[in-house]
């Protein structure tokens, strides 16, 4: 299973983005908060493929949940906007998706590996614009690749 996951568009989603999801032939998207303009998810609703989104702290929509839980080949994701807090990691998941800083990561801290696509819309701390492709093998193997726009 091949995931687009973006975070931090804050109403900004370049032609760039949506043209490399089309040609990746994703099987989801996942969005990790702070989408700002609902309408902007029209656009990532036309590359035909599941859509998840969680509510960012700039976002408005109360019908956009706050977590996400969701289990692909015995891998247990969790996407949410916020980093956890210092060592508050939660116990009943293997990969924990974020957004919030602006800046892309892939790091493991206590054995839960912690990812973040960075930001399209307003990158951070000299992070350029980023989004990242995750795949998900039929007997759990992880590749994350950050992709720059």
């Amino acid at each position: 299973m091949r995931i687009a996951v973006l975070s931090d568009t804050h109403d900004h989603l370049p032609a760039a983005v949506t043209d490399t999801l089309r040609a990746a032939d994703v099987d989801e998207i996942w969005h990790l908060g702070d989408v700002t303009g609902p309408s902007l998810l029209d656009e990532l609703l036309t590359i035909s493929a599941p859509l998840r989104v969680v509510r960012g702290n700039c976002d408005y929509n109360h019908d956009w949940p706050l977590i996400i839980d969701r289990a692909i080949s015995g891998v247990r994701f969790r996407l949410q906007h916020l980093p956890p807090a210092a060592r508050q990691f939660p116990a009943d998941i293997d990969i924990l998706l974020h957004g919030h800083t602006h800046v892309p990561r892939d790091e493991t801290v206590s054995g839960l590996r912690l990812l973040n696509p960075g930001s399209v819309g307003k990158p951070n701390k000299g992070a350029p614009p980023s989004f990242a492709f995750l795949s998900v093998g039929a007997s759990g193997e992880i590749s994350w690749e950050s992709k720059l726009i």
